[in-house]
């Protein structure tokens, strides 16, 4: 396994419990995170960045790397994610760049911001996506709408084609029913 594969799989550990639940990000224990491998990424990324114009792998990496830096959701630098996002968005917009750019807006700047930009989404290609609801259920969640981010959910697990997102978001929307 080279350099650039293991960056790949840092936070690998963390990412599902014993039982293969998914954990969000915001939950991870950033102590099982392979402190190494990130060590090597961000070399990785220190020297590609300097090279060129900068392109979509790189910005991508660096969004990655302002997460793996964090020692917790609570210390992450969301401002300079969503200016990392901005430039995303110049060299290769995408619907799924504007979902992650509305998110991290709603992480720096609250949950009403982030939930404007998802309303302004509008691409066909995203309307069937669990991503969208999933990331509208959460901000509607952080937002204290908690019908309306149960309903969100709900429509999320039945978007999602994976087994696995399928439970997460089944458990979420369990969860709010109480």
């Amino acid at each position: 396994m080279d350099d650039a594969d293991d960056t790949l799989i840092a936070r690998a550990p963390a990412r599902t419990t014993e039982h293969g639940e998914l954990v969000p990000l915001r939950e991870q224990d950033r102590t099982l995170w392979k402190a190494e491998s990130i060590r090597r990424g961000m070399a990785l990324l220190a020297r590609a960045l300097p090279r060129g114009p900068v392109g979509p792998y790189q910005l991508q990496a660096a969004i990655a790397a302002v997460h793996a830096q964090a020692p917790s959701e609570a210390a992450t630098d969301w401002g300079r994610i969503v200016a990392l996002y901005r430039l995303l968005l110049r060299v290769a917009p995408s619907p799924i760049a504007r979902l992650n750019h509305a998110v991290a807006v709603a992480m720096a700047e609250g949950p009403a911001t982030g939930l404007a930009l998802l309303d302004a989404l509008d691409d066909s290609r995203l309307a069937r996506d669990h991503r969208l609801h999933a990331a509208r259920a959460h901000l509607l969640e952080m937002s204290g709408n908690v019908m309306a981010a149960r309903e969100a959910y709900a429509q999320a697990a039945r978007y999602a084609t994976n087994l696995r997102h399928v439970r997460y978001l089944t458990a979420r929307t369990r969860r709010l029913d109480t």
